[in-house]
């Protein structure tokens, strides 16, 4: 079985942290007052929104490093809803491993709602957790996880794909907030 730290204790991480232990793994979560404790798991994810994410790395790089990094943020204009805040070859993935090389950093369920990850579906469909990173043996204990935790999980390819996966996420977030499509759904994968 597998330690996971999750770093945030809002929705997205509540969420996660259920998937997690559903599967009979075990899970630690940190607010923003934890600062003192000392991350214990294998597995860290980052449950925070994007603008918060500087703060976190500069708190804790050195004990992240080792240790597979889960980036869910989404880089979002918070004032605008209107764009991501990162240049458009870019992600906040790439930005956050570029800021911790001795980390296995991966991206993953920043196209889920919290809601969507409780219920374990998006419609009539099983909630899919898309995994884009480049260390394989890292996504794959990632799925394994979210599988264990009633979930289906999807190999998204390289790191590079977490661009992708923030413009999906930013035009999920964008209907959502514009009341097109509820909090509770979401995209659905069918394969």
């Amino acid at each position: 079985m597998s330690h996971v730290t999750i770093l945030g204790t809002g929705n997205m991480g509540q969420a996660i942290a259920n998937v997690v232990t559903k599967g009979g793994n075990s899970v630690e979560l940190f607010n923003s007052s934890d600062v003192a404790k000392p991350i214990t798991g294998d597995i860290v994810i980052l449950a925070v929104l994007y603008p918060s994410i500087a703060k976190v790395l500069e708190e804790r790089a050195d004990q992240l490093a080792g240790k597979i990094v889960v980036d869910i943020t989404n880089p979002l204009n918070f004032e605008t809803f209107d764009s991501l805040t990162v240049p458009a070859d870019g992600s906040a993935a790439a930005e956050i491993a570029a800021k911790l090389p001795q980390s296995r950093v991966l991206k993953a369920f920043n196209t889920n709602f919290a809601a969507t990850l409780h219920n374990g579906t998006v419609g009539t469909e099983p909630t899919t957790v898309l995994i884009a990173g480049d260390d394989t043996d890292a996504k794959a204990l990632l799925a394994g996880i979210v599988s264990a935790g009633g979930l289906k999980a999807i190999d998204a390819g390289s790191l590079k794909r977490a661009r992708e996966l923030e413009a999906t996420a930013f035009l999920q977030v964008t209907l959502a907030a514009g009341e097109k499509v509820g909090w509770t759904g979401g995209f659905a994968v069918i394969a």
